[in-house]
């Protein structure tokens, strides 16, 4: 079986959107029918992210920590206890391409570090984009680390201890452990995720920011 983890902030406007790409790829036929099971780990949601999360076929999980690494920690043991081989991540405000999984599956590597793009920049000024596709790497080998777009194998997240309960950086610091233990780790173009560009960070230090950050540089 293969899990997919997505954690959520009061996401109620993107997570539909989100949602239906994932079961898109859930069904992809190279996947031979394995099933797949979605979590949805709700993390202080004051907004309506749980009624959007209840009108699909996944697991809802509420907590009330406002930690992406707690989130994502608790969706991966939910998935293990129920026999997860694989676990994929992504965000909420993020959509799959219909081969995501099939590509991380098929990647013969114990994790995948895809990467990501940027459909809509218009919250930003156009030095923005301009800055940051000069320092992105879009291409086989890159060493971009995305929560957005990782996918672990199940041995080896439970070798290399999982996910800190971190509130930013937890994919960061399990892609560290994971090269720690010397795990396979594919580092891929082929699987790239459309991220949003909003200004709103939802966590700290993550990929808003670093947009945010640009511009105040650029």
């Amino acid at each position: 079986m293969i899990g997919v983890i997505i954690p959520v902030h009061n996401e109620e406007a993107l997570l539909h959107d989100c949602l239906s790409a994932i079961e898109q790829a859930a069904t992809h036929p190279l996947l031979c029918g394995e099933p797949v099971r979605i979590v949805v780990v709700l993390d202080s949601c004051s907004d309506g992210s749980a009624a959007v999360a209840a009108r699909f076929n996944a697991t809802i999980i509420t907590i009330n920590q406002r930690s992406v690494g707690f989130a994502r920690h608790t969706g991966a043991a939910w998935l293990l206890q129920q026999g997860a081989r694989w676990l994929a991540n992504t965000d909420a405000d993020s959509l799959v391409p219909e081969d995501w999984l099939v590509e991380q599956i098929h990647a013969d590597a114990e994790a995948v570090c895809g990467t990501v793009r940027v459909a809509v920049w218009d919250e930003h000024p156009e030095h923005v984009r301009h800055r940051y596709l000069e320092l992105y790497q879009q291409c086989e080998g890159h060493r971009h680390i995305h929560g957005a777009n990782l996918g672990i194998c199940a041995r080896a997240y439970q070798r290399a201890g999982g996910f800190s309960h971190l509130v930013a950086h937890e994919d960061v610091t399990l892609v560290r452990a994971l090269e720690a233990i010397g795990a396979r780790i594919s580092w891929t173009a082929r699987n790239t995720v459309c991220t949003s560009a909003r200004k709103l960070a939802r966590a700290p230090n993550g990929f808003s920011e670093y947009l945010n950050n640009l511009a105040a540089v650029s």
